[in-house]
């Protein structure tokens, strides 16, 4: 699930970037694209797969 909103905002930042919209300073491609990759390092950290963590215990 990490991984799908990391590619919506890299799309969004590619959007952003090849269209050249004008944004506010803290809304930027670069900010965007950083954003995109700190979701995708949790999601390759396990962040969010707490189930799969847990295991089954007899």
């Amino acid at each position: 699930m990490l991984a799908i909103a990391a590619a919506v905002l890299f799309f969004i930042a590619f959007l952003i970037n090849a269209a050249e919209i004008s944004t506010n300073d803290a809304f930027t491609s670069t900010n965007v694209m950083l954003l995109g990759l700190t979701v995708l390092a949790l999601h390759l950290a396990g962040v969010g797969t707490s189930w799969a963590a847990r295991g089954r215990r007899r």
